[in-house]
């Protein structure tokens, strides 16, 4: 009897371990965080995408010094993209553009790429994982659904941890969004409402607030290209007497977008007209079908939190290349 009871312990540790074993090979492979990753896109004098060159066409420079390219993929690559679709209470007239248009973007990709669907309103669902069942993600792009406040931030934060788990896979976020996250909304509005309505322009800096701040570095980290899609909603153009308060606070929204972009090397797409919504959505899906990635040490190692500017060049010289602009060392 004892030694059946101690071969069952045995049996049981043994097990405990092959099954810790094998969801240690499951973890996500964590990227040394030396390791820079930049997607670049490559277009000739007439905006026309460049798809047919290799490393040797490629030089890296961070503050100015050649870096030493160590990993470098084609755009034929397959990427891992999360999908964010805003279903606050600003986009429920129009829902039926938004699954049509994204329905479309699904449809640009490749098969291999693969796809999480995440809504957010004032919660954040993710509808599915990343995967590359084509059927799946089109029932999420469908039933994504919800109303109330606009939870931008948090939304992306989500994407981010998804994407953390794709190891050395590339990655994108496209976002569709009038960009105006309610927090940070509701912190500009306290501000300016201390400030006289002359001094309202450019009061705001997009850069300084915090939580945009973390998330830009997360997306540095991962060598993450985020692509908004900014919705028209809210654009106090359209307002017969817009307030100083209504253009300040549209504008610092906006500016927050064209950061987000800017940073991570995407495109800020703006939808003048609902109808544009697909043609937009298909030009950020060919984009993604273009992007080369190269992954480099960086020469200066320090952690010093100081900008480190980053500049692409193409050994063509009719080639013009477009990447993120750099990152902070933290």
């Amino acid at each position: 009897m004892r030694l059946a009871a101690l071969f069952i312990f045995i049996l049981t540790v043994f097990s405990s371990s092959v099954v810790l074993t094998f969801a240690q090979v499951d973890d996500p492979v964590n990227v040394d965080s030396a390791i820079v990753r930049v997607n670049i896109g490559v277009v000739d004098h007439r905006g026309r995408p460049i798809t047919n060159l290799d490393r040797p066409h490629f030089s890296v420079f961070e503050d100015g010094v050649k870096q030493d390219i160590s990993h470098f993929e084609l755009s034929s690559a397959p990427f891992s993209v999360v999908m964010m679709l805003d279903m606050s209470g600003s986009t429920k007239s129009f829902r039926q553009n938004i699954a049509l248009s994204a329905a479309r973007f699904l449809d640009a990709l490749a098969p291999e790429d693969k796809v999480a669907v995440i809504e957010f309103y004032e919660k954040v669902n993710v509808l599915n994982e990343l995967t590359t069942d084509r059927a799946k993600i089109a029932h999420s792009i469908r039933v994504a659904n919800g109303t109330g406040d606009t939870n931008l931030f948090k939304g992306i934060e989500t994407a981010l941890e998804r994407l953390a788990k794709e190891g050395n896979r590339r990655k994108a976020i496209v976002v569709l969004t009038d960009g105006a996250d309610t927090q940070a909304k509701n912190k500009d509005r306290k501000f300016l409402s201390s400030l006289a309505e002359g001094e309202m322009p450019g009061a705001i800096k997009p850069e300084a607030n915090s939580d945009l701040a973390r998330i830009l570095d997360r997306a540095d980290r991962l060598g993450v290209t985020i692509y908004p899609l900014a919705l028209p909603t809210g654009d106090p153009a359209k307002l017969v007497d817009p307030t100083p308060l209504q253009v300040a606070m549209w504008t610092a929204a906006r500016s927050r977008l064209k950061l987000v972009a800017d940073r991570t090397g995407g495109t800020l797409n703006a939808i003048s007209r609902l109808d544009e919504m697909g043609k937009l959505y298909a030009v950020v899906a060919a984009e993604l079908r273009t992007l080369y990635t190269v992954e480099y040490q960086p020469a200066n190692l320090k952690r010093d939190g100081k900008w480190r500017a980053i500049r692409v060049e193409v050994s063509e010289p009719d080639l013009i290349a477009r990447s993120r602009q750099g990152y902070f060392a933290k």
